[in-house]
């Protein structure tokens, strides 16, 4: 079984081709950044692909400070359809090609064509779902509705109708899917896994105060100010919410919503974000609309309970009430109720942090995900051959015998 994947960046798709090479499928594996940037993740060189050009001209004007949100936009239409175009070299032998959403309308219908299988790969909600509950919450704190490429949302419905079958991480997305009248049959579900061996408790919170963390992107997708609101009711007279991660748009909007007794860290290294999730109480991730937080498995290894929405993919990585608690999205009040349990019951606090830690020991990390992904891949090749020789058959029996 012969398989390529193209991503336009790194995202979890490194992590399915060291898995899929680690069992003998993996024909290459083709990605928009440069080998600089991708050389770390352990794939071999000569099965990585790269078409960097567009990414580096995007990159390029962010540092000079020339980038915005609209021409980024543009460069990434751009960017993906040169991916998908480059991918077709290495996919005319493939048996699987599977891609990022986005990237490979041209070369999975080739496949196809060939009678190959094309797999969309969707990180995140269906794009109708995520342009909607977006365009909702940008609407509910009085910012811009975000930007969507009208040629993007083509491809990618494009791309859903094309494809024999579409990944996605979480139940929540595969919902989505449903709700925009996507074929259940077609829809198929594989959690992410987590880089566990990388995060480990590496100490524990202190004890005269309440730590309270959040890790992602600063914007209103993962809902940074319900969690301003809840962190503001929680009652506690030396409480701390530490905010890592990269700015974004929507930035200046949210720390103008910040309480007393938030701090800003940016961006932190494995290591040192480890360190940080182990000194932590709690980790929340109130986010309105997103696939599955990988962050929410680093910190459980971490010893870290997690207090997160159901619009994050949780329900499909811990239990409600045992390694931390699971919500609905934009209700701050309870967020708050859950955090003031916490943080009124150390030993409650102690048990979800040992039970984060045992439920990440008995997961696989990615090795479990590649699994999965590999079945899948059997099952749609087999039901494909199976459709296939049925089509065959009803054309011979319904073909005229001529004398």
């Amino acid at each position: 079984m012969k398989v390529v994947l193209t991503t336009p960046g790194r995202f979890h798709t490194f992590a399915l081709a060291r898995e899929l090479h680690a069992a003998g499928h993996l024909s290459a594996i083709v990605s928009g950044f440069p080998w600089a940037q991708v050389q770390r993740e352990n794939v071999p060189r000569k099965l990585v692909k790269t078409f960097p050009f567009v990414t580096l001209i995007r990159f390029g004007l962010g540092r000079i400070g020339l980038a915005h949100e609209r021409a980024n936009l543009v460069l990434d239409d751009f960017r993906a359809m040169a991916l998908d175009r480059y991918a077709r070299r290495w996919a005319r032998d493939a048996d699987i090609y599977m891609a990022l959403s986005g990237s490979g309308l041209r070369t999975g219908l080739s496949v196809k064509r060939r009678g190959g299988v094309y797999i969309c790969d969707r990180g995140s909600t269906h794009i109708l779902f995520q342009k909607r509950i977006l365009e909702q919450e940008a609407a509910r704190f009085g910012a811009p509705a975000p930007m969507f490429s009208a040629k993007k949302i083509r491809r990618e419905l494009a791309e859903y109708e094309a494809a024999d079958a579409i990944t996605v991480p979480s139940e929540f997305v595969r919902r989505s899917f449903i709700a925009e009248g996507v074929s259940p049959d077609k829809v198929h579900k594989v959690p992410y896994g987590s880089n566990i061996d990388a995060f480990f408790p590496s100490g524990g919170p202190p004890k005269d105060s309440f730590e309270v963390l959040f890790v992602g992107g600063i914007s209103l997708r993962k809902g940074v100010p319900d969690l301003f609101s809840a962190f503001e009711l929680l009652r506690h007279p030396r409480k701390r919410l530490t905010i890592v991660g990269s700015p974004t748009s929507e930035t200046p909007l949210i720390t103008r919503l910040a309480p007393d007794g938030v701090r800003f860290v940016g961006h932190l290294s494995s290591a040192n974000l480890k360190d940080i999730m182990s000194r932590s109480h709690v980790m929340v991730l109130p986010s309105v609309e997103e696939g599955l937080a990988l962050v929410m498995g680093e910190a459980l290894a971490c010893g870290c309970p997690v207090v997160a929405s159901e619009n994050t993919g949780a329900t499909d990585l811990f239990t409600d009430g045992e390694e931390g608690f699971i919500l609905r999205a934009r209700d701050a009040d309870t967020f708050a109720d859950r955090l003031q349990r916490l943080a009124d019951d150390p030993n409650l606090q102690g048990r979800m942090a040992r039970a984060a830690r045992m439920r990440m020991t008995t997961l696989r990390g990615w090795g479990a995900y590649g699994d999965q992904m590999i079945s899948l891949y059997k099952q749609i090749l087999e039901r494909k051959s199976t459709n296939s020789a049925r089509a065959a058959e009803r054309l011979s029996d319904e073909t005229p015998c001529i004398t």
